[in-house]
Parts: C-alpha cells; sequence; structure tokens
C-alpha cells in the first residue's frame, strides 16, 4: 500500500513561525493573578509588545539575584531583602511570587517615596496574602536610620534608583553589612555637576579635561566616572565586584549591572586609587558626603 507523500512548503517561502503563548514567556510557577495585578498582563491574561518586554527585563535580573538567594537560603534564618526605589515594586512582588513564597520565613522590605505608590503596593500584598512584604514611605537615606527595618539585610537590591539614591543605598548596605548588593544606576548627575563647576581650572590644568568639555560628553563621562568609583568603594569596604550588562533594558546608559559580594576584605589599593580618581578629577569635595568608610581603616 502507498501513502501520499506530506506536502511541504513551497520553496523559497519561509515556513511561518507559531506565535509565542504565554507558556513561552511566564516562568512556572509564576501567578497569572499577580502578573494581572502588575498589568503585565491583561484582565483577559493577554500580553501584549510592551509588557512582554517589560517581563523579559524583570526576569533577566531575576536570573541574577535568583542565585544570590539559593546561597543565602543556607542560612537558618530567613533571609531578609530591602529593595530601594521600589516605585510599582514590580521586582519585589516577582522576588517574592517566585521565591520567597517557596520560603519558610524571609522577608521583603519595598522603600519608596511616593506614598500612593506605597499604599498600592501594600493593598495588593494584602489581596494576594504576600504577609512577609512590608513597604516603608521613606527616601533611601531615610531608611538607614529607619527602626522599620532590622539591624541586618542580606540583600540590597536598587533597580534605576535615581542619581545619589544609588549611593544612598550603598551606604544603606554598608551599615546593614548586606552580604550582597545588586544595583542598577540612572540617572547620575552629582559628578556632572561637579565636573561642570571646575570645568576651566581642569581644561587649564590637564589635556584628559577634553573628554568632558562638552556638555553631552560631561553627563556621559561624570556617569561613567559615577560608577566606577562606587566599585571602588564597595571594594575599599570589604566587597568583591562584579560589572557587567544587563542584557535587553531599553536605555543602554541605564544598561550597566553592579554585583557586590560581602568579604570582609577590605582592598587599601582600591582605596588610594579612589582617592587619586577623586584628585585627578576635581572630585575631592565627595570624600566627606559619598565616601564617608573611606578612612583610615581601609587596609
Amino acid at each position: 500500500m502507498t501513502h501520499p507523500k506530506a506536502e511541504s512548503a513551497p520553496r523559497g517561502k519561509p515556513v511561518a513561525k507559531a506565535a509565542p503563548t504565554l507558556a513561552d514567556d511566564v516562568r512556572p510557577g509564576q501567578s497569572i493573578e499577580l502578573l494581572k495585578e502588575l498589568h503585565i498582563l491583561t484582565r483577559d491574561g493577554k500580553l501584549n509588545q510592551d509588557s512582554r518586554r517589560k517581563l523579559k527585563q524583570v526576569y533577566h535580573l531575576y536570573q541574577f539575584i535568583e542565585k544570590l538567594l539559593l546561597e543565602l537560603a543556607e542560612q537558618p534564618s530567613g533571609i531578609t531583602l530591602a529593595d530601594h526605589g521600589a516605585g510599582k515594586s514590580y521586582l519585589g512582588f516577582i522576588l517574592y511570587d517566585l521565591f520567597f513564597k517557596q520560603q519558610a520565613q524571609g522577608h521583603i522590605y519595598g522603600i519608596e517615596t511616593r506614598p500612593e505608590l506605597v499604599q498600592k503596593s501594600r493593598e495588593l500584598a494584602d489581596r494576594l496574602g504576600f504577609e512577609r512584604m512590608s513597604f516603608l514611605n521613606l527616601t533611601v537615606a531615610e531608611s538607614a536610620q529607619s527602626d522599620q527595618l532590622p539591624a541586618r539585610i542580606d540583600m540590597v537590591t536598587a533597580l534605576h534608583a535615581c542619581d545619589t539614591a544609588t549611593d544612598d543605598a550603598i551606604a544603606f548596605g554598608l551599615q546593614k553589612q548586606a552580604r550582597f548588593m545588586v544595583l542598577v544606576p540612572c540617572c547620575q548627575a552629582e559628578v556632572a555637576r561637579v565636573l561642570s563647576q571646575h570645568k576651566a581650572l581642569s581644561l587649564s590644568r590637564t589635556p584628559l579635561s577634553e573628554l568632558w568639555r562638552h556638555p553631552l560628553h560631561t553627563r556621559e563621562m561624570g556617569s561613567q566616572i559615577t560608577n566606577v568609583l562606587r566599585c571602588l568603594y564597595l571594594e575599599a569596604c570589604g566587597y568583591q565586584v562584579t560589572v557587567t550588562e544587563l542584557v535587553g533594558w531599553e536605555h543602554s546608559m541605564k544598561n550597566e549591572l553592579i554585583i557586590a559580594r560581602r568579604t570582609g576584605q577590605k582592598k587599601r589599593a582600591a582605596a588610594e586609587r579612589l582617592r587619586a580618581l577623586l584628585d585627578e578629577f576635581g572630585l575631592s569635595s565627595l570624600l566627606d558626603t559619598r565616601f564617608k568608610q573611606l578612612g583610615s581603616d581601609s587596609n
């Protein structure tokens, strides 16, 4: 008995790919109800292109954080995590839903200055039964002194905390002796302002100042120097630092991911290089504001 040959696609015409399904985009175990509440999914469970991109971005960052959380999960007490500049708390809710919900202990603290977002996050956590989530209406700087947070925090995250809020998150992490800090800096303007103030003097002193003579370059150079200084500061304060690209974010200027792991071994060379850079770029005034722990104890 002969069988008819299967029809093949006409030559020269590409075979159409199947449209992605929800299962292709959503991680196993992820609460569909949560994604609807966060407006990542529509009420009928659909995912548009913009939401798909946003979800991929959060998941990409989650992959980095999950590995660190698994290390912390080995400790007998539950993990404490502070999410600075939480906004609508996309990251905090995803972390709780995919990781903390499966843990017997542990707590996430979302820190945000806009009271309306704090209230909405509290209401959402109540609706979903996410009991070990707290949302605090504080600045990052205020949170370091607040008795609403525990004395020890295991992990600090700061996703696009604007300008000096990232520095405040680092100061918070140092004070809390955080085991890990995961930072995606944003809108770094402080160093650029200082560079602009001393531009005339720098131009007369060193040809390197041509790197930030034009306003656009001042902003770009300021952003680059800021993150280099942050990394050196973390190393000087006893952290191992990894810098990588957070692939998938829409704006490349906000695409840098800094992961700091506490070792307790302060690097004297990092402290010396940080001071040298501050001096070279006329930024020594930041020593008493941004790098307070860079004292004689940096070994």
